[in-house]
């Protein structure tokens, strides 16, 4: 029997774990395609960008997780169309074909159209951008100890975090963390200087998904850590070392971390009728794409409102995608033995968020119940040390981890690349 070969474009949450499901299946070749050569953990991305772990403690290159895998491939290059009616994909390392297609591109920052904000942001959506945003605070750290003009270190102590969902809550509190046990050993230039930490959110409360107990608690811990929350604050312009609100407010800063939203991507060859307002696409109960032939999506890229749970679709969390993932591998494996098909329903176990040390936050659905502080913490790190996709990465993870919880956590003042001899220092200077 032919195989039929299962291509899949993205290697996150989604993407991995529907390959991984597929690992050494009779009848099936799978092509997994990624721009990068590694697969990576984005909610720890924040770690990375502080200093807590190295890059390697949540990544690992796709061709070693593939190992003894047989029938699994690796493609490194990105997706620049697809071509449904040959059965297709353009690469920019050349053309794929396929027998079905997997988009698993997950979503990156939605700036909504504001181009200063895009310019000169820091996001925190891949390695990279954590790679940029410790060098950029690194850097800004070197230039304060011998900058002396009072006008310029005033803005550089002012770090504005936009977006108060469980991205910027945890920034905010590990910077928080730092500024508090690490900052003074670092930089002893700064003893008498205080770093100021704004987090701030059109919305009305920190951490909106979430229990109305969690979002107080948390509230009152980033206070607690000397966090300055600013709600009902729609930030509308970033320009001239200035944060503008539509209110009028401005806060003077040289660094806007971005964690304030996020978008699909639209791909040439999907029928624009395909995608809902946020460039998402819709599926069916099968993740299949409405529309389309043999073309599926699963993971934050795509919208499916048949769980009767989630009639507005699922969340965009790496739970859904890890489980729609596997899902979907058990349909191919049910299609190639002329078995039904299963709809997906999505099991939720709820959400958490870490805020700071021994503080964190945990609404659970199986029991019902709401954590807070040290029990939600410890909560936290077990379940994201076991979504780490390799036991590689989690040894490293727990050892970092172990040794922080010691006070002898990773090097925190190592910066990667040339220090610049020109200033200032611009938010989007390449490394």
């Amino acid at each position: 029997m032919q195989e039929k070969h299962i291509v899949i474009i993205g290697g996150g949450f989604a993407g991995v774990n529907l390959a991984l499901e597929l690992g050494n299946k009779k009848g099936m070749k799978v092509t997994l395609v990624d721009r990068n050569n590694y697969n990576f953990f984005p909610p720890l991305l924040y770690q990375v960008s502080t200093g807590m772990l190295d890059i390697s403690s949540i990544s690992i290159p796709f061709r070693t997780l593939f190992v003894g895998k047989k029938n699994l491939f690796f493609r490194m290059g990105e997706l620049e169309e697809i071509v449904p009616n040959e059965k297709k994909v353009i690469l920019s390392t050349g053309e794929v074909k396929y027998d079905a297609l997997v988009i698993a591109t997950g979503t990156e920052s939605n700036y909504f159209g504001m181009e200063n904000i895009e310019k000169n942001a820091l996001p925190m959506k891949t390695v990279n951008d954590a790679i940029k945003l410790r060098n950029y605070l690194l850097m800004e750290g070197e230039r304060y100890t011998y900058c002396t003009d009072e006008a310029e270190k005033r803005k550089m102590r002012n770090i504005v975090i936009s977006g108060a969902g469980p991205s910027g809550v945890e920034i905010a509190g590990m910077i928080a963390e730092m500024r508090k046990r690490k900052l003074k050993e670092i930089y002893p230039e700064l003893e008498s200087e205080r770093l100021n930490i704004y987090l701030v959110d059109a919305a009305p409360t920190v951490l909106p998904p979430m229990s109305k107990k969690s979002q107080e608690y948390t509230l009152k811990i980033l206070k607690e850590l000397g966090v300055i929350v600013k709600l009902n604050k729609m930030v509308s312009d970033f320009k001239e070392d200035k944060v503008f609100f539509k209110d009028g407010d401005t806060i003077e800063t040289k660094t806007l971390i971005w964690t304030a939203g996020v978008t699909a991507i639209k791909f040439k060859g999907i029928p624009d009728e395909c995608y809902d307002k946020s460039n998402r696409l819709q599926v069916d109960a099968f993740n299949k794409v409405v529309h389309t032939d043999k073309i599926y999506a699963i993971g934050d890229t795509c919208i499916q409102t048949t769980d009767s749970d989630f009639p507005k679709g699922h969340p965009q969390l790496g739970a859904v995608a890890q489980q729609q993932g596997k899902a979907l591998a058990t349909n191919f494996v049910a299609l190639l033995n002329n078995a039904q098909p299963q709809p997906f329903r999505y099991k939720d176990k709820g959400a958490m968020a870490i805020i700071g040390d021994q503080k964190a936050v945990a609404d659970m659905t199986f029991p019902k119940i709401i954590l807070t502080g040290w029990l939600a913490w410890f909560s936290w790190l077990f379940v994201h040390l076991f979504l780490l996709v390799s036991y590689r990465n989690r040894f490293r993870t727990f050892w970092n981890w172990f040794n922080a919880y010691l006070g002898k956590g990773q090097s925190q003042g190592i910066m990667i690349g040339k220090f610049p001899k020109d200033a200032p220092l611009s938010a989007k200077s390449e490394t």
